[in-house]
């Protein structure tokens, strides 16, 4: 079948194979055949090696299909039914699981070292786990989260990562209040999807932060009431708050100085919500008499912060209310073998969210 492999960690280009082979079906283990998959910023994380992945590797993590086949012991899942692909299932059995924090359950990790395709050369990983640039992918029956019909399978996609960390990330952890002021530092998929978590959730003002003119536009279309440049954020930041700071300020990067400039709009007592995965040895710094003294909550919100199972289900029902617009988040549709010119728009800032189709 066709896929998408990066040889090595640090290249730029990926190559499109038609010899990769899905492996690992067997008990417990279920194929799907992939329809679309969303490029995501993670992605190309993994390729230049900020986040630890194993190489050589097929990205893609946001991805939908069709069940192709189960493995013994799976219930619940026949050939055939409309899936999402879930790149951090629960196994409902660990300490986290059992306090209701699935998010935080390892148990999706421990695949992420197995090989789950390969080639005539040898193995190749997935990216998390999964890797949904290809035409079809074994993984935990967890991984296959059943979709309504009426749900495209692009929509999906998106669901099952960027809109639900986003989303997530100013409902179940921020808790945005209605009438605050928020700030969103990084307005691609996850940004703007954290920006309509915080319209659903009441905020009063809304300030997107993006050093692209294009997603700037992009994000007042999408719920921000201005949008900002970054050296116009102090600025923003007099006008709006009188200087004192935003209520929340999300910081959907994934670096140690955004960061910081996220930590330094924030207003005492207010609230700083890392969304953005960065590298691990990029280190963000506050010293102990701030952290006493400006009383500021700094929550890191990993994959929505919450039930990734409900928040799939409230993302689709938010999208069917029309509360949120996740249609007009798909700026380009490419197949397969345009992926690298997909990849080179993400890297400069066109798009919030590219769909492949398989």
């Amino acid at each position: 079948m066709r896929a998408a492999v990066l040889h090595e960690i640090g290249q730029e280009k990926l190559e499109v194979l038609d010899d990769v082979e899905a492996v690992g079906f067997g008990p417990g283990k279920v194929k799907l055949r992939i329809r679309a998959t969303g490029l995501c910023h993670s992605d190309v994380s993994a390729m230049s090696g900020i986040l630890p992945q194993p190489a050589p590797f097929i990205p893609g993590h946001e991805g939908a299909g069709e069940v192709v086949d189960v493995g013994d012991g799976v219930s619940g899942l026949s050939a055939g039914d409309r899936v999402l692909v879930c790149w951090l299932p629960a196994c409902g059995a660990c300490p986290s699981c059992k306090r209701g924090q699935t998010q935080l359950c390892l148990a999706g990790f421990m695949n992420a070292g197995t090989p789950n395709f390969k080639r005539p050369g040898g193995d190749v990983f997935g990216f998390a786990g999964t890797g949904t640039f290809t035409e079809e992918v074994v993984v935990g029956a967890g991984c296959a989260v059943p979709i309504p019909d009426d749900v495209p399978f692009e929509i999906a996609a998106l669901i099952g990562c960027g809109v639900t960390t986003g989303l997530g990330a100013a409902i179940n952890t921020a808790k945005v209040e209605a009438g605050s002021s928020v700030a969103v530092i990084g307005c691609g998929g996850v940004g703007i999807s954290t920006i309509q978590g915080a319209r659903v959730q009441g905020a009063a003002q809304i300030v997107a932060v993006d050093p692209v003119a294009s997603r700037r536009e992009a994000a007042l279309r999408f719920g921000a009431t201005e949008a900002v440049a970054p050296d116009q954020l102090a600025d923003a930041k007099q006008r709006i708050t009188g200087g004192e700071g935003f209520d929340y300020v999300f910081e959907v990067v994934g670096k140690s100085a955004t960061a910081r400039t996220a930590y330094e709009h924030t207003r005492r007592g207010g609230t700083l919500c890392v969304v953005g995965a960065g590298a691990m040895d990029d280190h963000f710094q506050v010293n102990m008499f701030e952290l006493f003294f400006d009383e500021k909550r700094i929550l890191p919100s990993m994959y929505g912060g919450g039930d990734v199972l409900r928040s799939y289900e409230r993302a689709i029902a938010l999208w069917r209310a029309g509360r949120i617009d996740l249609e007009s988040m798909i700026t380009h549709r490419v197949r397969l073998e345009e992926v690298n010119d997909a990849l080179d728009q993400m890297r400069t800032g066109e798009s919030l969210r590219t769909c492949i189709e398989l």
